[in-house]
């Protein structure tokens, strides 16, 4: 009899392992396709062909203004239990755009120039032309540069909970599950002529963010059933919306500069 219901424990076992696997493969390449810090690094860009972009004749010149690309979600950090003020996404989405559009073709495709700090940058200027007045030095202090394309847009949803499911299997008291959560980020880009207000291109981004988790748990009865013996343990893994908001940005940085190409606002460079 033992021996029997040992067998029925193996099966069980099996059969739900089978269905776990199945599961961790479906959701795998969406959450952990990377699993070491170097390819998951917020230090890095996170697309390749991004920063691997053929290079143009002549670098456009572009700027982001500090409200130019905002957080519109309103979105606040989801929790069950009590109500949470802090935001899903964070507040300076455009830090993430302006570095997409700097990294770019390894940094030389993009002039990108500072609009964020204006006002200290234009006090700063101020300075050194009333500095070099009193010490009656009279070297031009060289023009800023201007931008001929302004890059604007915002982080237009952030929907939770758009799919949901699991797994487990227990018998004589020893269990094992599996959860997953599918979030998403959504963001728009523009890119406007400044010198027609025109909008050239404009592009939607969206990224999927997966949450995942496993427990085994033991819960039996020893001693003629008079003494309870419960174990558990388990780890979830949460996609970093941050690192999720920056593969959108980036995917939609691409898919701009793939449509100036075809669209003929720049021109690819090719050596003599």
């Amino acid at each position: 009899m033992a021996q029997k219901q040992l067998y029925s424990f193996l099966w069980v076992i099996f059969l739900s392992s089978c269905s776990l696997i199945q599961i961790d493969e479906d959701t795998n390449p969406y959450r952990f396709e990377a699993d070491t810090r170097e390819e998951t690094s917020i230090l890095d860009l996170q697309s390749e062909d991004l920063k691997s972009v053929d290079i143009p004749k002549n670098r456009p010149v572009v700027a982001v203004y500090a409200n130019s690309f905002t957080d519109q979600t309103g979105q606040r950090k989801s929790n069950s239990e009590f109500a949470l003020f802090s935001s899903a996404l964070t507040q300076q989405p455009s830090a993430l755009l302006i570095r997409a559009l700097k990294h770019a073709g390894d940094g030389k495709f993009f002039r990108v120039v500072e609009r964020a700090g204006i006002d200290n940058l234009t006090k700063e200027r101020q300075i050194i032309r009333s500095t070099r007045q009193d010490n009656t030095d009279e070297t031009p202090l060289m023009p800023l540069l201007f931008a001929g394309i302004l890059i604007e847009g915002a982080v237009v949803s952030y929907d939770t909970n758009l799919r949901t499911g699991g797994l487990g299997a227990r018998y004589l008291g020893v269990g094992t599950s599996k959860q997953y959560r599918e979030d998403s980020v959504t963001i728009s880009i523009r890119m406007v002529s400044v010198a027609t207000g025109e909008i050239l291109i404009e592009v939607l981004s969206q990224k999927t963010i997966w949450s995942y988790g496993q427990t085994q748990d033991v819960f039996k009865f020893i001693e003629m059933g008079t003494e309870l013996v419960e174990l558990e343990a388990g780890a979830t893994r949460n996609e970093s919306s941050t690192l999720a908001l920056m593969k959108a940005i980036e995917g939609a940085v691409l898919e701009l500069i793939n449509i100036g190409y075809l669209k003929g606002y720049w021109s690819k460079y090719e050596e003599e």
